[in-house]
């Protein structure tokens, strides 16, 4: 169902238990999760804005937060946005110091996307896609991507990615919404948070991937036991290939609990995304630094340019898919 308030057109899913997905074709972004809680409550745990220019402004801060939405061409830095590929060197705008982040600067999360289905009823969805130019942001190849939204009766938010490419390209698609668990007015900072990851990939101060694999054990990333949520962090945990849980949120205030699902070789752990005192979240909310932490599932930042990486080239007539799940429990 699509509904327009404040300005703001968006398309609504609700499922049997009432838990409600807001989505808009900007940027194809989650722009409200709202989960029930046992008390009857309804949390809504993720951080977003009222209207479309809330978020076309917030791509005009320092910090763009990308908040709720869906990042690429290439989720993640790239050192130098230097990369090759067949023999062929490849420069990609800069738009973070010295380095290419999510996409360069007209990215797909500032896109508008085509919504090419809803689905109603039983586990409703919603269809999006964009038609990447060849060239655009320097990248080869035209790309198509479509992702769907799914809400399950057992509320999860099921992503699911699909893209193809004319020539051979790069690619590392990922979602950025600011989870809260307390409601997105609130901090994470009381939050429980677990990683089931051995290894992180070591970086340099800019963020940029050495090519060091890390082990978690005796380190401040060390989360297989669940820690409080960090007040700064912007890493990707390594994380085995198989359907257990990745990382879970836990809120001992509402007793929401979040489990993280993905076939990507990465969850990029993110707190610090800050909007300043100048744009004002959803409901007039001021939003800081801790007032949510990003799950970004996905390849390695940089891994075009590190051979032992997981690779991320789509050649011509591959389909790359993705399947990332957020699955909340109320305990």
């Amino acid at each position: 169902m699509s509904t327009s308030e404040n300005n703001l057109s968006h398309y609504e899913l609700t499922n049997k238990n009432g838990a409600k997905l807001k989505v808009i074709p900007f940027g194809a972004t989650v722009t409200s999760l709202k989960i029930p809680t046992k008390n009857g409550e309804l949390v809504d745990v993720v951080l977003g804005f009222d209207t479309v220019e809330g978020y076309e402004k917030s791509f005009q801060l320092d910090g763009s937060p990308y908040m709720g939405a869906t990042v690429g061409r290439y989720a993640g830095r790239i050192s130098e946005g230097k990369f090759e590929l067949n023999g062929k060197n490849y420069q990609l705008n800069i738009n973070n110091n010295a380095n290419s982040l999510h996409g360069g600067i007209d990215n797909f999360s500032q896109k508008n996307w085509n919504v090419d289905a809803v689905t109603t009823g039983e586990n409703p969805s919603i269809t999006l896609s964009y038609v990447s130019a060849a060239g655009e942001e320097n990248f080869p190849g035209e790309f198509s991507v479509s992702l769907t939204y799914t809400l399950s009766e057992e509320n999860e938010l099921i992503l699911e990615y699909k893209a193809t490419t004319t020539e051979d390209t790069i690619i590392n698609l990922t979602h950025h919404s600011y989870f809260n668990l307390d409601g997105h007015k609130s901090d994470v900072s009381g939050q429980d948070l677990i990683v089931h990851a051995q290894k992180v990939v070591e970086t340099r101060e800019d963020c940029i991937p050495t090519g060091n694999i890390l082990e978690v054990a005796n380190t401040s990333f060390d989360y297989r036991t669940a820690k409080k949520c960090p007040k700064s962090i912007d890493n990707t945990f390594v994380v085995e290939d198989n359907n257990e849980v990745k990382a879970t949120l836990f809120s001992p205030k509402t007793n929401l609990k979040m489990d993280v699902y993905t076939d990507q070789p990465g969850v990029h752990i993110y707190v610090g995304g800050n909007c300043g005192p100048d744009l004002k979240g959803k409901e007039n909310a001021t939003y800081h630094a801790l007032s949510g932490i990003c799950f970004e599932t996905q390849n390695f930042p940089d891994a075009p340019n590190h051979a032992h990486f997981p690779n991320a080239v789509l050649k011509k007539g591959d389909t790359y898919e993705q399947k990332t799940v957020y699955k909340f429990e109320s305990l």
